[in-house]
């Protein structure tokens, strides 16, 4: 009798430590569930946060790289001043294209803003880029590589849009009232392409509707291929196509026919 009642006892007391286990198990997976849960949706705040943190630093940087650098000609508040035109709405890839390209700072007022030395490195160009399209929008440049597109389509394109000022080549040309179209062998992807976003001098500004996005990716490859690519027939003879290649051809043949000419006298 006594043995039973120590087996109830003993059973019962198995029962409450299991069931203490149990809620114990329960507690932490809802723990550790509350807590996946958590991290799930803080980690894309937290990133959402620091975005707008890191961006409003960028254009920070901007500010004091354009206030320095820029603002003599462009003024204090963008609106324009001695020489410099108003720089409120046109947007980062116009900026990009400029300083980029070395064509600003100005050192003096000329009829078309020449190539020269890049002054700033690709981050700070980034930050003056943010600052200036942090005070009224304009054209960007899109996300991704601007080399992907196809090449065979820019090809074309490039020859309908571009080849008239630019030479077939990427040459380059003259054009009236003393500008010219660059060559474009030491002009970067990006250059090439803010360059269509933002019409600079005398070129048009292709927005989206007129060449989209796929459109001006393909133009920018194409033009980074013809000016890296090596002139398989020997001497490029400036890339200017038949004209200078029928020069060259001319002179070379009347020579080789007076020459033969004159030894034949002589011979005679």
């Amino acid at each position: 009798m006594n043995g039973q009642v120590v087996n109830k006892v003993s059973t019962r007391g198995r029962s409450r430590r299991r069931s203490r286990l149990s809620g114990i198990a329960v507690i932490m997976l809802a723990l550790v569930a509350v807590g996946s849960l958590y991290t799930a949706v803080a980690a894309p705040s937290s990133a959402q946060e620091s975005e707008p943190a890191n961006q409003s630093m960028k254009v920070q940087e901007g500010r004091d790289l354009f206030l320095s650098g820029c603002s003599t000609c462009h003024g204090l508040n963008l609106a324009g001043g001695a020489g410099g035109p108003s720089l409120i709405g046109v947007g980062a890839s116009s900026v990009i294209f400029q300083v980029e390209s070395g064509r600003m700072p100005l050192a003096a007022g000329v009829q078309q803003a020449p190539r020269k030395d890049v002054r700033y490195t690709t981050e700070q160009i980034d930050a003056l880029a943010a600052y200036i399209d942090s005070n009224g929008g304009g054209p960007s440049l899109p996300s991704g590589s601007l080399t992907d597109g196809d090449l065979q389509l820019g090809g074309a394109l490039f020859r309908t849009n571009c080849a008239s000022c630019h030479n077939f080549a990427g040459s380059g040309g003259a054009l009236t009232y003393g500008k010219y179209a660059p060559e474009l062998e030491q002009a970067s992807a990006r250059v090439i392409y803010t360059a269509m976003q933002s019409g600079p001098e005398s070129m048009p500004r292709y927005g989206d509707n007129q060449l989209t996005v796929e459109e001006k990716k393909a133009i920018t490859r194409y033009v980074r291929y013809i000016t890296e690519a090596e002139d398989v027939g020997g001497a490029g003879l400036g890339r200017y196509g038949p004209l200078t290649e029928g020069l060259v051809a001319w002179v070379v043949g009347v020579v080789a026919l007076v020459a033969l000419t004159l030894w034949i006298g002589a011979r005679a």
